[in-house]
């Protein structure tokens, strides 16, 4: 059965685009069908995928405005060895567009009836904001990713995204869950880091991944490449690190 994943964090800046991709390379990498879907204007995670967002002609946006099909948007076997659903600045408009259409919220989800079959994990990365295009995204997945850097103002987002992920689970999508929090831009000597992450375990448990990804330039670099730092630099701590999250997902 199709696993579909919503990557999400309100909070810019915090790993959540760097996480679709690697993961989504880590999941093919072990011989997993996946589908990313960029569910956000600025088209970091085509361009991360080594897909031009400026050129691209169909889009996550004609998708949503019912302009494509779905199949018209998909690019197939990227760098990273998965599909993609791509987005670019167009789809900054799709919130207004799409204000007075029946079930707004779930134009995403019932575009990807149509092919989700044909995958093991789908992966959404959702836009840094509580906004419709988030709102799509939340509909659409059966769990919540939060990648989440390891400081104060963190974890004060994550009660308003906790929140939300209610909300919507009692109105929109009765089976969405909060898969697991993802510590991400890991910096073990930073005492900050580590007593958040201490926090985070206490009060969210076995939520909280055991995979930790560290902070690392290998990861960094990767997407000027139009590639996932699988296949930047696979020995790097980073690639390394989003290998064992594909794994601690699929043992799950």
């Amino acid at each position: 059965m199709t696993k579909i994943l919503a990557i999400t964090n309100q909070k810019g800046g915090v790993g959540k685009t760097t996480t679709s991709v690697n993961l989504a390379a880590s999941l093919a990498a072990a011989d997993k069908c996946v589908l990313l879907v960029d569910l956000d204007p600025q088209g970091n995670a085509t361009m991360g995928s080594g897909t031009n967002k400026q050129t691209v002609k169909t889009t996550v946006y004609h998708v949503l405005l019912g302009h494509a099909e779905i199949q018209q948007a998909l690019v197939s076997g990227t760098q990273g060895k998965y599909d993609l659903i791509p987005a670019n600045r167009d789809l900054a408009g799709a919130e207004v567009e799409m204000v007075d259409f029946p079930q707004r919220e779930a134009r995403l989800k019932t575009a990807l009836q149509e092919i989700q079959h044909e995958y093991d994990y789908i992966l959404i990365d959702c836009p840094p904001a509580l906004n419709l295009l988030t709102l799509n995204g939340l509909c659409a997945a059966h769990a919540v990713m939060i990648p989440m850097q390891c400081e104060y103002y963190a974890l004060e987002g994550l009660s308003d995204l906790v929140n939300t992920i209610k909300r919507v689970r009692g109105s929109f999508n009765p089976v969405l869950r909060i898969e697991g929090l993802l510590r991400t831009m890991f910096d073990p000597r930073n005492i900050l880091a580590q007593q958040v992450s201490d926090q985070l375990q206490k009060h969210f448990g076995d939520k909280v991944y055991r995979t930790v990804i560290p902070r690392n330039v290998r990861l960094a670099e990767a997407p000027g490449f139009g590639l996932p730092v699988l296949y930047h630099d696979g020995q790097s701590k980073g690639a390394q690190a989003y290998l064992e999250l594909a794994k601690e997902i699929l043992n799950a």
